[in-house]
């Protein structure tokens, strides 16, 4: 089992939970979280930017130096090994824009599972079918 763990733009929120039910990967977990990468970012700018993705080429080299932290969703899934690179391929889908601050997407081993309710454990534990 593998934890997809993505840090996305706040308006692809939706589009990406559409994508990811599309592609049956409805069960999601996600926080608002604020960061930054390691370019400099300008808050104005980039909250331009995420509203009009379509015209951002004339604002991106205006981001000016800064330190501020961007408001962000984090999305956690827990998926088999063998639906990792589906589940990454959706979420590129869904917030690929082609412009700096569109998220970063890891992959992390996990362990176990346990279904709290029935304490099944392993795979079976995260089948969305069983239980």
């Amino acid at each position: 089992m593998k934890e997809v763990l993505a840090v996305i733009r706040m308006n692809k929120i939706n589009q990406t939970k559409e994508i990811l039910s599309k592609a049956g990967f409805p069960s999601v977990t996600a926080v608002k979280v604020v960061g930054r990468g390691r370019q400099p970012v300008d808050f104005q700018l980039v909250k331009a930017i995420n509203e009009n993705p379509q015209d951002s080429s004339d604002l991106l080299p205006l981001l000016a130096k800064g330190h501020r932290l961007i408001p962000k969703r984090m999305l956690s899934l827990v998926v088999p090994d063998d639906n990792v690179q589906q589940v990454v391929d959706a979420l590129i889908e869904a917030n690929q824009t082609g412009n700096p601050g569109d998220g970063k997407i890891f992959v992390l081993p996990i362990d176990d599972s346990v279904r709290v309710r029935t304490q099944e454990t392993g795979l079976v534990a995260i089948d969305e079918m069983t239980g």
